[in-house]
């Protein structure tokens, strides 16, 4: 039988494909994965951010040598798919933030190591990733600083933590990124800062620059008020949530005279430590056309019984104006689940924009790749499901009867979500119903 092409390249004879080699190419070679020109690439977009001097990661990976001594951890924490941290179900939505590797990437960390780690030529490197240092945003253009440490015990459960911090704004400033430090971030639980304009009431007869709690306030109603604020919030801040870094054209609002009030909740961990926590901000470099608001679906009424490993907790409601939807914040503590956001339809059918298998050491901000405009109306749901039985390892007592409350021996129930409106609107406005 004659074959069908008698030239070089792929040839089929009696059905068989044959490859033959064309004058002057060579057959392709396999490549070994080396760090410079394959590795380092994917440790910069992906790892570095964490894994550098003075962040959470456990140790940096900068360099070759860095890299090379950590390869078979490396190699195992990416097939897991445990590193990068990503907890969101691949099924709904897609998100802006996701640091999840593809497989080609994790393909090439597996053959990187498995060919005995390379360095390949550092000429083929790619450019220096340049990091501001003890920052995850650019060089702020301000720094609210706490003027004084707090002391945090070596045992016990804390109150929480307020201080508030005057800005020293004289005009209005819009806020392009934003990013809370904690100089011990291993005793912070959590974190809140709020925007409390000059002529709000809220806490007015608490001392400024000096950290207090709710119980030590004299006044019954301030006590109260401490725990609920209707004042808008600048950012939230928990275990490997990232910086708030907005789109062109968004930002949030501090108007000029404007206090932060930090809410610090700080938990003990044997070691007496002390923090003295920072605010860094970016300014918006043009005018902003929409306004960012940070928002919350929260439920706090749930007893979750013994045992119980799979307890739902949801809680729905609407908007009352339209609104950009940008990304989500779940909030749970140790017996924390899992948690979806949900668009509630007529008719029991329900859209889900994302759902997380949540994990308390990972408090991630998950930022729509596409914001979402959402029409008045709209009913959004936040659901949690939470495990209280011996089955969770991080469960402090499954023989217990969990409600809500501050400690992260109890629980909460809080779905944190930021929409854009227009300019003019603060949050009093927005929930107006037209």
């Amino acid at each position: 039988m004659k074959p069908i092409r008698s030239l070089a390249g792929p040839v089929l004879l009696a059905g068989i494909v044959l490859f033959l080699p064309v004058k002057g190419v060579p057959f392709p070679q396999t490549k070994t994965p080396n760090f410079y020109r394959d590795v380092l690439p994917i440790l910069q977009d992906h790892c570095q951010n964490c894994h550098r001097p003075g962040e959470i990661g456990p140790m940096p990976l900068l360099t070759y040598e860095q890299s090379r001594a950590k390869a078979s951890a490396i190699l195992q924490r990416v097939r897991a798919k445990t590193m990068p941290p990503w907890f969101a179900d691949p099924k709904y939505g897609r998100f802006a933030n996701d640091p999840s590797l593809t497989t080609e990437q994790i393909e090439t960390i597996s053959a990187w190591v498995g060919g005995q780690t390379p360095a390949g030529n550092p000429k083929d490197a790619p450019p220096e990733k340049f990091w501001v240092s003890g920052w995850n945003i650019p060089q702020p253009d301000e720094v609210v600083r706490m003027p004084e440490a707090v002391v945090i015990p070596a045992k016990g459960e804390i109150e929480y933590t307020y201080e508030i911090l005057p800005t020293g704004f004289k005009e209005d400033k819009w806020i392009q990124m934003a990013e809370l430090r904690p100089s011990s971030r291993e005793h912070v639980h959590h974190a809140v800062v709020y925007i409390r304009p000059p002529d709000s009431p809220w806490l007015r007869n608490a001392a400024v620059n000096v950290a207090f709690t709710g119980s030590a306030l004299t006044d019954a109603h301030e006590q109260h008020d401490a725990h609920w604020t209707d004042s808008d919030m600048l950012l939230v801040y928990a275990p490997g949530s990232s910086p708030d870094h907005w789109p062109d054209g968004m930002a949030k609002f501090v108007p000029a005279g404007s206090d932060l009030v930090v809410q610090m909740h700080y938990t003990t961990n044997g070691h007496q430590a002390r923090d003295q926590a920072a605010v860094g901000l970016v300014f918006a470099k043009q005018l902003p056309s929409q306004r960012v608001l940070t928002l919350q679906l929260t439920n706090s009424h749930f007893s979750i019984p013994p045992g119980d490993d799979n307890y739902r907790v949801d809680i729905s409601g609407t908007l009352p104006n339209d609104a950009t939807l940008l990304g989500f914040l779940p909030h749970m503590h140790l017996r924390g689940k899992a948690f979806e956001y949900n668009i509630l339809y007529g008719r029991g059918r329900i859209e889900t924009l994302l759902r997380v298998n949540f994990d308390f050491r990972w408090q991630l901000t998950y930022r729509l790749a596409r914001p979402r405009p959402l029409k008045a109306g709209t009913r959004l749901q936040a659901a949690a499901w939470f495990d209280n039985s011996s089955k969770n390892a991080h469960n402090p007592d499954p023989h217990r009867t969990v409600i809500w409350g501050d400690q992260t021996s109890d629980e909460m129930m809080v779905g944190f979500f930021d929409v854009a409106v227009p300019r003019n609107v603060d949050k009093q406005q927005y929930f107006i119903r037209q």
